[in-house]
């Protein structure tokens, strides 16, 4: 141990020292020298503590004053614990940016709004075709109900453009030019409130992942959600309803095509026991756009188109 004369030690000791005793009582020195991982930067100066000859007292000071010291003194990032994995850092793909709808199949459900009595594909119940058959846009309009095919199950399949960030390190929002919709998908636990139905609803979402790992080659996978606190509204425009009790599952995927181009895929799986007889099933298809800012056209919901 490099002391000086007067019995402080020498800069660059990088140590904890005590006690040195100095008539009835023992002097207690704390030195960190950030010059053994920073050789550029010049020595702080050192600590010091004045207790009791006692040796229980001083060596048990020592010890915190060391511990405290040295944890003060050390550098960000280096010595200690590793920053705890978040949804954000584990996803294993990629949804944020703009995507665009395809829509290359059911054009006549989801590109204009069909006639009423069009519910060819939907496992309906009698209850819901006696509900669907009732449908007239006026009265929604009138109720303050237009954004009755803009709820999540219905929303997706409309012909709509999608942004994806994070709002967060354990929360995606979703918001759509088609109705101008915004949905949270949390990866917490979501605490719902009891009561309060939304458009919208309440999204749990948990990554799904497969390969890869502990260095067993290259890891992948995707996203799973589950919505619940659904507000009643449309599977189709022209009145098909679901229910406040309706679970909106859906699987997201992402691929990329060899020239670079990205598609999202999203099947959605659609369980509702007062109106419908089995889960409705569909895949919807969604294209990254890279200039999408201009595109970018956001529109009211409207109970007719």
């Amino acid at each position: 141990m490099r002391m000086r004369g007067d019995g402080r030690p020498r800069a660059g000791s990088g140590a904890c020292y005590g006690p040195q005793r100095h008539s009835d009582t023992a002097l207690l020195w704390v030195s960190v020298d950030p010059r053994a991982d920073h050789p550029s930067q010049g020595t702080r100066p050192t600590g010091v503590a004045r207790v009791s000859r006692s040796g229980p007292a001083a060596v048990a000071l020592l010890v915190l004053l060391c511990a405290t010291g040295v944890q003060a003194q050390a550098p960000a990032g280096r010595g200690g614990p590793p920053a705890a994995p978040t949804p954000r850092t584990q996803a294993p793909i990629d949804l944020t940016g703009q995507w665009v709808a395809i829509i290359s199949e059911d054009w006549r459900w989801r590109m204009v709004t069909p006639s009423k009595g069009d519910y060819a594909s939907i496992p309906m119940t009698p209850a819901a075709q006696k509900v669907a058959d009732a449908w007239d846009p006026a009265k929604d309009e009138a109720a303050g109900e237009q954004c009755r095919a803009y709820g999540a199950p219905g929303l997706m399949r409309g012909p709509t453009r999608l942004r994806i960030s994070w709002l967060d390190d354990m929360t995606l929002k979703l918001e759509s030019d088609y109705g101008m919709q915004t949905r949270l998908l949390h990866f917490r636990t979501p605490t719902p409130t009891q009561g309060a139905k939304t458009w919208q609803g309440v999204t749990a979402a948990q990554w799904q992942f497969a390969g890869g790992g502990r260095g067993r080659g290259p890891r992948f996978g995707s996203l799973r959600t589950v919505t619940t606190q659904l507000r009643p509204g449309y599977l189709r425009k022209n009145g098909v309803p679901y229910s406040a009790s309706t679970v909106f599952t859906e699987h997201w995927d992402v691929h990329t095509e060899t020239n670079g181009d990205r598609y999202l895929v999203v099947t959605n799986v659609v369980t509702d026991p007062l109106y419908l007889q089995a889960p409705f099933m569909t895949a919807l298809h969604f294209k990254l756009e890279k200039d999408g800012a201009a595109k970018w056209n956001p529109e009211p919901c409207d109970a007719r188109f």
